[in-house]
């Protein structure tokens, strides 16, 4: 059955569903001790810090399909969806509970961090459980995940074992900040290359329009600053007042590499 607006999926077509559309965004609109205990295999949970970031940037002809826990409110989400431009919007009738019953051809994560959770090793296990982290993955406090608040310490040994476990590189915390900004807090030039290097967004913008450029500049963190910029960060970036990295540098040294940069950049563009 479907809508004018976007297409409701039945649990016994979802596995067709994803097969032809393999690079759909999969978004659970579930709470997050639900998508912890097990969620559709490379799902994203969708909820009230991180949805407006995915309808401004996600390209709106990628595929997005939503689930909830019994198909209500990822009618809601997916109309949402669908206001905002995005093609081809589907969600799941019945939602997770259905999709459960129906004995659904990809296992949930959960069957996946059992698994996972024989391979974690044991000094990391120690610090999860020390930092009061459900697992590798699970956010915690302010949503920090554990890969942000390792970063956040500037403990390089336990981000390079969350990296390695396969941590989301693409996460956010209430503030919208992701784990190279923690890095960059910590104000360890090493760890900032280690995590732009896995993947992490160099240029993300928080939910106030900042990157990662603009607070090391503003926090008076020069190395940092020189290794964001050797790494390709855009100093061209400006906030939701129209203020870029080079207007909120702190210092004379911030001041000296962004300029030289952001003319680089000007030039570049021209």
């Amino acid at each position: 059955m479907s809508t004018s607006r976007f297409q409701r999926v039945r649990a016994v077509e979802l596995a067709d569903w994803l097969q032809a559309h393999p690079d759909a965004l999969i978004l659970d609109a579930r709470e997050e001790r639900h998508h912890a205990q097990g969620h559709m295999a490379g799902s994203l949970r969708l909820d009230g810090r991180n949805h407006e970031r995915l309808l401004m940037r996600e390209a709106r002809s990628r595929p997005v399909f939503i689930y909830c826990y019994h198909g209500n409110a990822s009618q809601t989400y997916a109309d949402m969806f669908v206001d905002f431009g995005f093609e081809q919007v589907a969600d799941l009738v019945g939602g997770w509970d259905a999709w459960q019953k129906s004995g659904p051809a990809p296992h949930p994560a959960s069957s996946a961090q059992t698994e996972e959770a024989q391979l974690v090793p044991g000094f990391l296990l120690d610090w999860l459980k020390g930092h009061d982290f459900q697992d590798a993955h699970t956010s915690g406090q302010h949503g920090n995940t554990p890969l942000m608040e390792a970063a956040w310490r500037g403990e390089t040994a336990i981000v390079q074992a969350l990296l390695e476990l396969g941590a989301d590189l693409l996460a956010v915390n209430g503030d919208g900040n992701n784990a190279l900004w923690l890095a960059c807090v910590s104000n360890d030039p090493a760890l900032v290359i280690m995590l732009a290097q896995a993947g992490v967004p160099i240029d993300h913008v928080n939910a106030t329009g900042a990157t990662s450029l603009m607070y090391a500049a503003s926090s008076s963190k020069p190395d940092i600053v020189r290794v964001l910029l050797a790494l390709g960060a855009d100093p061209l970036i400006q906030t939701q007042d129209d203020f870029s990295a080079l207007d909120m540098a702190a210092d004379l040294a911030c001041l000296q590499l962004l300029r030289a940069a952001t003319r680089a950049a000007t030039k570049a563009v021209a």
